[in-house]
């Protein structure tokens, strides 16, 4: 069933068709949402600057039947956070970036090491194949970017991030096989479902992820991920620091295990990649 837009949004795609008394109706709730929502409709007006009847014409421009309705949509608005909303400066976004990416590598270093990794490290190794989970924007990258670095060692590794290939995948696992997952929060339904479905099948699971999500209860081992996510939104989520951080531990963990393979496989690599682009001696190998 499709979601219906929220208020927020409904006002502002028609912000541009209200009339100016409207206009100013729509520019009170975007400067003080709070004020809008415990106010009757005639402090809404003096303050706005404007007549009852245009905070009641804005009121139904805006989709709602009255204004009640619409101090109630505008406090359901609020749920998903009032960061969302109302603005928020940062004064220093260049060095926001990176200290945010420090602290957050500063925080999961300590769950890290803290975690069963060695625990983690012998399923990777011994499994018959590895498969990897992930969905939405962050993780589906990342899915991919754990398949890169465990490819390269020999590692049997495939990535699965549409909404059923994790689910069809894991329908053919069993004891031999491991499934990692990666979600930042844990609440993604594809994603847990496809992780208890393959645990069903006798198939290990280690997750990177939140501790005491619902992902988490489905996991053979916990990789904690801790985020501080901030009220400046245009941030990119910090999730994505950590859960890198994490899978290179893993890759690191794997190659150091087996040094000689893992050095003549790199070497192979190299020389792959050299011979067909070129270039100085000390290129990633294949980033």
């Amino acid at each position: 069933m499709p979601q219906d837009l929220d208020l927020i949004t409904r006002i502002t795609d028609r912000f541009a068709s209200l009339r100016e008394a409207e206009k100013r109706v729509a520019t009170l709730i975007f400067e003080d949402i709070d004020f809008v929502i415990s106010s009757n409709i005639t402090r809404i007006a003096e303050r706005a600057g404007v007549s009852e009847a245009s905070v009641t014409r804005f009121s139904k421009a805006a989709g709602c039947t009255n204004v009640r309705e619409l101090k109630l949509e505008l406090a359901q608005s609020l749920v998903v956070g009032r960061r969302f909303i109302e603005e928020v400066y940062e004064e220093d976004s260049i060095g926001a970036v990176y200290e945010v990416a420090k602290q957050t590598l500063d925080l999961n270093r300590q769950l890290i090491e803290a975690a069963d990794l060695e625990g983690a490290l012998d399923l990777l190794d011994g499994a018959r194949q590895i498969l990897v989970f992930g969905a939405g924007g962050g993780s589906t990258a990342l899915a991919q970017e754990l398949q890169f670095r465990l490819m390269r060692f020999g590692y049997a590794v495939s990535a699965y991030h549409q909404a059923l290939l994790p689910r069809m995948a894991a329908a053919t696992l069993d004891g031999a096989d491991v499934v990692v997952a990666l979600s930042s929060t844990g609440h993604t339904p594809e994603i847990n479902d496809a992780v208890r479905l393959a645990r069903r099948n006798g198939a290990s699971t280690i997750g990177l992820t939140a501790t005491g999500s619902p992902l988490a209860d489905h996991l053979d081992i916990l990789l904690p991920i801790a985020t501080r996510e901030s009220d400046f939104v245009y941030h990119p989520s910090s999730s994505r620091y950590a859960m890198l951080a994490a899978i290179d531990v893993l890759a690191m963990g794997l190659a150091l295990r087996h040094r000689s393979r893992s050095r003549d496989k790199l070497r192979r690599l190299k020389l792959a990649l050299d011979a067909h682009r070129g270039g100085p001696e000390r290129q990633p190998l294949g980033d």
